[in-house]
């Protein structure tokens, strides 16, 4: 088990911004870490990298004790904090090598060339960091994070400030590095973690809501069936639907209900049909994209039935 969080608060004061959460992350495993802002994302990773301290719990890296050995677990992570704290002063090859020298690596000149190779830092490789854009800052936030060979990666919004060409570069990157590591990361960018990530694991208000992998994630969530009759029909026969959990009349004869089985709502429908003689001009379901789920466990205004 390369990552383990057991029973995890980070408490200040009354607020609880990680709240008794527990999970774990195998190696190969690129788990996409969500919630909205405040959900506790970036207190979490902070605690896995020994950078804060939790209230109680305990978090677990290749087996190690975070709290009881912080160093030798920073051996073997390779992090990515969401704020990319950077020396704009020194050069890039300069401060990679910084760091390479800060983890005792032999051939630092080697480890350097290749780091900068695999994140695509080459033609900016000669200037100082602070004339780099921030989306190149932000390869050097990650070549530095790699720089190690770490067998955990924890990256915290690495393609903030990337335009669209460089996100897909930095997503190869992961995929990449995915092969032979664990890599827990977090995004508001939905659409990267979907193509990406098997797995997600969401928080919200501190309180783990969410942990699946991306294919039964929707299919735990509310899914959507669209309906379209020819004749007006009374909503208590389509509230009497035992798979049915919520619904909207969209326009005249036309119906958006909710539900956790579309398959069984889709066959409750067709036997409605039958029963009062009614016409179906369209039936038709939509399986949620994690947008949806994403929203359905993170706002307070969910449909109901």
């Amino acid at each position: 088990m390369s990552i383990e969080v057991k029973n995890l608060l980070k408490q200040y004061g009354e607020q609880k911004a990680v709240n008794n959460i527990s999970f774990k992350v195998d190696k190969g495993e690129i788990v996409g870490f969500l919630g909205p802002n405040g959900a506790g994302k970036s207190t979490t990773m902070k605690i896995i990298t020994g950078y804060l301290a939790q209230t109680s719990g305990e978090a677990y890296v290749c087996g190690i004790n975070v709290a009881e050995e912080p160093l030798e677990t920073k051996k073997k992570i390779g992090y990515l904090p969401e704020l990319n704290a950077l020396y704009y002063d020194m050069y890039v090859k300069e401060y990679l090598a910084f760091v390479a020298e800060l983890h005792k690596i032999d051939d630092k000149r080697k480890a350097v060339e290749k780091v900068i190779e695999t994140v695509g830092l080459t033609i900016e490789a000669k200037k100082k960091i602070g004339q780099l854009s921030k989306g190149y800052k932000q390869r050097v936030g990650l070549a530095a994070a790699l720089i190690h060979g770490p067998e955990v990666l924890i990256l915290d919004e690495p393609t903030s400030g990337l335009d669209p060409n460089q996100i897909v570069e930095i997503r190869e990157v992961i995929k990449q590095q995915g092969k032979d590591k664990t890599i827990l990361f977090s995004s508001h960018i939905l659409q990267e973690v979907e193509a990406i990530c098997d797995r997600v694991i969401i928080i919200n208000k501190g309180i783990l809501v969410a942990d699946d992998k991306m294919s039964k994630l929707s299919k735990t969530s509310s899914n959507i069936v669209k309906v379209t009759f020819r004749e007006s029909i009374d909503i208590q026969l389509l509230e009497k639907l035992p798979a049915v959990t919520g619904l909207t009349k969209t326009d005249t004869n036309n119906w958006q209900l909710a539900t956790h089985d579309s398959d069984q709502l889709r066959k409750q429908i067709l036997e409605l049909a039958l029963r009062h003689n009614l016409n179906i001009v369209s039936l038709q379901s939509e399986n949620q994209s994690l947008e949806d789920v994403f929203r359905s466990l993170t706002q307070s205004h969910t449909i109901q039935s």
